[in-house]
Order: structure tokens, then C-alpha cells, then sequence
């Protein structure tokens, strides 16, 4: 909830680097969002509603894929692992925009899957 709340005023921070390499990494499933982070220690737990204008998509749906981390590189503003392609265990779709003025907080809703 702490990141969250700091998210909604500060703006992402995108990683510098993940399966597909830097950026702000971000899905349309409520069932992936709701999972992170993986230990809460006992933290109130949030999950963001989010507008992404994600511009150029490069599909990334095996793993070694030849843009898999440059993708970036080639013009693209997002990636996107499709659901049940083999890239992540939970068979979940996966993206990662490149740069985090591209997404817009909604809304921020209490997430009580681990509470």
C-alpha cells in the first residue's frame, strides 16, 4: 500500500532490468496484479488500476527471443508477453512499457488476496 501511495504521487519507477529488460512492468489480469509482491510482511496490500498508452507493441512469446531485452531499442514503447506462451509459469499475460510517462494511475484498490 506504502508503494502504491507513493506510486500515485511520485510516478513509476521503471526497473533496470526483468524478462524483458528495463522498464515498468504491468498486466490486465487482476489474478497477476493481486500477487505481488510475493511477501508483504504482513503490509496492506494495493492494486493499481492503471491507463497505459503503450504505442508500438513488439510480441515477445518464446523465451531467447532476438528483441526479448532490445526490443526498446527498435522502436518499440511496450512489450507483450501473451498468455500460455511459455514465458511465465502462472501462463498469465505480462507487458513492460519502456517509459513510465506512458502510464496513468486510476484508481487504487486495497488488495486483501493476502491479508
Amino acid at each position: 500500500m506504502s508503494n502504491a501511495m507513493r506510486i500515485m504521487t511520485e510516478g513509476f519507477s521503471p526497473s533496470f532490468d526483468g524478462m524483458l529488460g528495463p522498464g515498468v512492468y504491468v498486466t490486465r489480469s487482476f489474478e497477476k496484479a493481486s500477487r505481488y509482491p510475493l511477501h508483504s510482511n504482513g503490509e496492506m496490500l494495493a492494486v493499481l488500476r492503471l491507463s497505459v498508452r503503450v504505442g508500438r507493441v513488439k510480441k515477445i512469446n518464446y523465451q531467447g527471443h532476438p528483441l526479448q531485452k532490445t526490443w526498446h531499442e527498435h522502436g518499440y514503447d511496450t512489450a507483450w508477453v501473451p498468455p500460455n506462451c511459455g514465458m511465465v509459469n502462472s501462463g498469465l499475460e505480462e507487458n513492460c512499457v519502456y517509459d513510465p510517462s506512458r502510464i496513468t494511475v486510476l484508481d487504487l484498490m486495497p488488495n486483501f488476496r493476502f491479508c
